[in-house]
């Protein structure tokens, strides 16, 4: 019997993975260290490309202090039909990681309430635009 190749399932349970990860604020290498692996093959199981075997997917639940099942959730029939929340889902990215990380590290509440209308003023002008329009603004390019 032929091996089974990675799936979009897999693909789902890669993507609990590393947004798990990320919010334990663990490396690759250190939560490959933890369960007995290379970097490259947490790798290979975030990006989907590799199948986390049962036993292993409950190294990794254990490695990341959380039940199995959390890192299910989105496959059908997995017990579990909730989406992944959607915070969660914008620090498996760089770029939102890096405004969480950012917001995070301002103590003054006000400096932070400013920040907040300004950034959800902006998403509600931004879905004005789209609302209008039909279609999603032009990409703004990225300044060096």
């Amino acid at each position: 019997m032929p091996a089974r190749r990675a799936d979009a399932d897999d693909a789902t349970v890669g993507h609990n993975i590393r947004v798990q990860r990320l919010a334990k604020k663990m490396s690759q290498s250190a939560l490959a260290d933890a369960i007995g692996i290379t970097f490259q093959q947490v790798q290979k199981y975030e990006k989907g490309v590799n199948r986390v075997g049962a036993g292993r997917l409950v190294k990794i639940a254990a490695a990341l202090d959380l039940p199995v099942m959390t890192l299910l959730d989105g496959i059908a029939g997995a017990g579990r039909k909730r989406e992944t929340p959607a915070a969660l889902v914008l620090i498996a990215h760089a770029q939102p990681l890096r405004i969480v990380k950012a917001f995070a590290a301002i103590d003054d509440k006000d400096v932070r309430r400013a920040l907040m209308n300004l950034a959800e003023g902006i998403a509600r002008l931004a879905q004005r635009r789209i609302s209008r329009s039909g279609a999603l603004p032009a990409r703004p390019r990225h300044r060096a």
